[in-house]
């Protein structure tokens, strides 16, 4: 982890890259993070921050998150599928609980698992290609929660790089957000639970 950091700060240094110039580095670095997961994708997040300032950097990382997970998902769907599903037979149990989770919560659980750093970013996408979740839906939970991860960590990481920065209006409208989509689940949930019920 420590060599990967080191290299990115040497690239970093070597091409002088600044401002909205850093995504000609790190977009390619997010698909390689999106494919192969070498290197967590909150350093990326950092480094937008570091480069464009709280508010740009995370609508940047947003946006670079969701076209990397929609990449990794269609190519694992329509080009690895076969592969990574023999892949993931070796890793039954481990995983075995949250494809059950995607069969009974669909995108919710994407959302919680984009969110909380259950599970790489990656993973999520190769499980995602080969559960039964469509695309239209795919897309919706990786906005919502790639939204939702890289809010929290703006939240978390702007102590550390912007400590100037009053972030009391980042934290109450995450806390608007977080309990929207909580009462959301919570209809969904009910009205599964009265269609099972009529059925």
């Amino acid at each position: 982890m420590s060599i990967i950091n080191d290299s990115i700060d040497w690239l970093l240094s070597v091409t002088q890259l600044d401002g909205f110039n850093i995504l000609l580095i790190t977009v390619p670095l997010a698909i390689i993070q999106g494919f192969l997961g070498l290197f967590p994708f909150s350093t990326l997040i950092m480094l937008h921050i570091s480069a464009l300032g709280l508010a740009n950097g995370m609508i940047v990382s947003w946006l670079v998150s969701i076209v990397v997970s929609l990449v990794v998902y269609f190519c694992c769907r329509y080009w690895f599928a076969d592969w990574f599903d023999r892949k993931l037979a070796r890793y039954e149990s481990r995983y075995s609980k949250w494809k059950k989770y995607f069969q009974l919560y669909g995108v919710w659980t994407i959302i919680l698992m984009r969110t909380l750093p259950i599970m790489p970013n990656n993973v999520i996408a190769f499980l995602a290609s080969v559960s039964s979740i469509r695309p239209a839906p795919y897309l919706i939970s990786s906005i919502v929660g790639n939204l939702s991860h890289i809010w929290l960590f703006g939240i978390i990481s702007s102590s550390i790089l912007l400590p100037e920065t009053d972030i009391r209006l980042l934290i109450g409208s995450y806390a608007v957000f977080f309990l929207i989509l909580s009462l959301m689940f919570a209809f969904d949930l009910h009205r599964q639970g009265s269609r099972g019920r009529r059925a």
